[in-house]
């Protein structure tokens, strides 16, 4: 009969042990974030999703050439006179229309490398980084301005005024060798 007993103290002790330990921290505010709701407060150096501000990139290569994983591709076109690419930010002047600034996250590794090399300061790193994509393609992001019809446009534009610029150059130098030269007589002393 007393171990009947003991039995019966045994389990309300450890219910009365266990319920002790639930209404202690039962009134404890919650340490976890509930985390789509609120966010972190991140960092102030993190890095994160990098963005172009294409308004002040002057196509120089220089954050491309920085990537030690090489996830940066740039193509540039040489612009023909008299077209006004405008300046940036920082009054310089561009010279270069970009027709291709594509960098893929997948082979990021936010190094941050390609940031300090900038001299317009068009590239850095932002706060973003919830951007996970279902198929990998979709991760390397294109930060041209330009439509697809602009991009070939310019590309074409400038490969006709460098042709122009060949033919210029031929007849100059065909016109020079058609020219008679007038025989220098020597000067009688």
């Amino acid at each position: 009969m007393k171990e009947y007993f003991g039995n019966i103290f045994t389990a309300f002790s450890t219910i009365f042990i266990g319920m002790k330990v639930t209404f202690k921290h039962l009134f404890i505010p919650a340490v976890t974030i509930q985390y789509p709701e609120v966010r972190p407060k991140l960092p102030e150096r993190e890095r994160n999703r990098l963005y172009v501000n294409m308004d002040d990139c002057i196509g120089c290569d220089q954050c491309s050439r920085a990537c030690p994983v090489s996830c940066i591709t740039i193509e540039t076109v040489k612009s023909i006179p008299g077209e006004d690419l405008g300046k940036t930010s920082n009054g310089k002047k561009k010279a270069l229309w970009v027709t291709r600034f594509d960098i893929d996250f997948a082979k990021c590794c936010y190094c941050q490398l390609c940031v300090f090399p900038c001299p317009t300061e068009c590239i850095y790193m932002t706060d973003v980084y919830e951007f996970s994509e279902f198929e990998r393609n979709k991760l390397v992001y294109d930060f041209v301005t330009l439509t697809p019809q602009e991009r070939e446009e310019k590309s074409v534009n400038y490969q006709k005024f460098i042709a122009e610029k060949e033919a210029e150059k031929l007849k100059a130098a065909a016109e020079k060798a058609a020219t008679p030269t007038e025989d220098k007589k020597p000067e009688n002393q």
